[in-house]
């Protein structure tokens, strides 16, 4: 994509006035003006949403959201999209969401970002610096400066966020949340997340096949280095690439790791390290064990949490009598041990809370991850997965691929986001665009 300059006049949209929309630099995306998102619509009045990727994943979210007016679809893969092309045909189809934004945003009040983890920031930070309201898949983006950098700009534009975590809306976790916080284990300094997801592995083919009449392979790369197209990337294999992906951890860290964050009100941890295969150039891991040590907050204890994949899991398990569910969450307590997963949970040893009275349920049931959402960016109610929150989670994460990478156990620091004495970690916390792709 060549670069641009464009200025689109100043119009009255259905929320507020908008200034001034610049595609400025060379191949740099910025807003002239910050658009300040706050609500002040009816809830009856339907947004004007537009999806920016929208086969697979994406499509589902963007499915999600069709009672209200679904305006625009992005997609580079006609034939991944084409659920949902037939799903909203009055919407106005793109290839390229920056055209898309430029065009239409006087017609648009919020996006659906469910693109690979590489293309997640740029269409989200544009979009929230036109004032849009974002909805973006986990794990919101591709590294630590990417997701600091949506976190920034969600708060900076006052926009209503949600990551795409959506078991977060779920009973399950709720009363997990509920038991813990109540003190039915104790306070819980040790916490260990297993899940058996395994990607990664082998080198780039050499093979060079043409690219599917239906893609644009240039647009998909989007801010990725240039090479051949080759279909072990796509359309779900690039979780396995490091330009693309961020593995296993990047994928269900953010699902199952959110359990913890929330019921242990945790946010930045002090260190990381992580133990696995060689360091391959290109691939990602599988089989990680990652380590992070979280401080103390208020009177509630240090805690260390431990996250498992590829077919590794605790050692202690079957010594200790847990069950060896294939995912899981395991809290270790003063007074007992609870262990979840998506759908059920059980508080251990079995025998010793055979009488346990459960907490009366404190935390509402949601109306659903992208019904919060919606009903956010109508009457400014936050989301429980807004992007301060969900945001702090898959920095977390994005930080064990770092750790893994650099080979060294990284001491921490969230305010000047560095590791200290690691150089090596500190030049992984961020990545080179193409020219024309940065989202600075």
């Amino acid at each position: 994509m060549s670069n641009r300059r464009t200025s689109a006049a100043t119009t009255l949209n259905r929320r507020q006035m908008l200034h001034q929309s610049a595609l400025a630099g060379i191949g740099v995306w910025t807003a002239a003006h910050s658009w300040g998102g706050e609500a002040s619509r009816s809830p009856n009045e339907k947004l004007n949403i537009a999806g920016i990727g929208v086969g697979g994943q994406g499509g589902w979210d963007i499915a999600q959201c069709a009672s209200e007016n679904i305006v625009a679809l992005c997609d580079v893969d006609d034939r991944r999209a084409a659920g949902s092309f037939a799903k909203f045909p009055d919407a106005k189809r793109y290839r390229d969401f920056r055209k898309m934004l430029d065009e239409m945003h006087s017609r648009i009040d919020a996006v659906v970002v469910g693109t690979p983890d590489h293309t997640h920031a740029a269409p989200s930070i544009m979009a929230m610096n036109m004032g849009k309201h974002c909805y973006c898949e986990k794990p919101l983006a591709h590294s630590v400066d990417e997701v600091r950098a949506m976190i920034e700009t969600a708060k900076k534009n006052k926009v209503a966020t949600q990551m795409g975590t959506q078991i977060h809306a779920g009973a399950n976790y709720r009363r997990v949340v509920e038991l813990v916080q109540s003190g039915a284990i104790g306070p819980v300094d040790e916490v260990h997340v297993w899940h058996p997801v395994a990607y990664g592995g082998g080198d780039r083919p050499s093979d060079t096949p043409p690219v599917p009449a239906e893609l644009d392979w240039d647009l998909w790369l989007g801010p990725a280095p240039s090479r051949p197209y080759h279909p072990c990337y796509l359309p779900g294999a690039w979780r396995s690439w490091r330009d693309f992906g961020t593995g296993g951890l990047g994928d269900f860290g953010c699902h199952y790791m959110d359990l913890p964050f929330w019921a242990l009100r945790l946010r930045h941890p002090s260190t990381v390290e992580a133990e696995g295969p060689a360091v391959h150039p290109e691939r990602t891991s599988p089989g990680l064990i990652v380590r992070y040590a979280f401080p103390a907050r208020g009177e509630l204890p240090p805690v260390a949490m431990t996250w498992y994949d590829g077919g590794k899991r605790p050692g202690f398990l079957a010594e200790r009598k847990i069950p060896a569910w294939d995912a899981a969450v395991l809290f270790i307590g003063k007074k007992g041990m609870l262990i979840a997963d998506y759908g059920k949970h059980q508080l251990l040893p079995e025998a010793e809370y055979a009488d346990f009275q459960r907490p009366a349920p404190t935390i509402p049931d949601s109306i659903g991850h992208h019904a919060e959402w919606i009903r956010a960016c109508k009457t400014g109610e936050p989301t429980t997965c807004n992007f301060d929150y969900s945001g702090t989670l898959a920095e977390a994460v994005t930080l064990g691929n770092v750790a893994h990478y650099a080979g060294r156990k990284l001491e921490w620091d969230a305010v000047q986001m560095k590791c200290a004495g690691c150089p090596e970690a500190d030049a992984l916390l961020r990545k080179t665009y193409r020219d024309g792709w940065s989202y600075r």
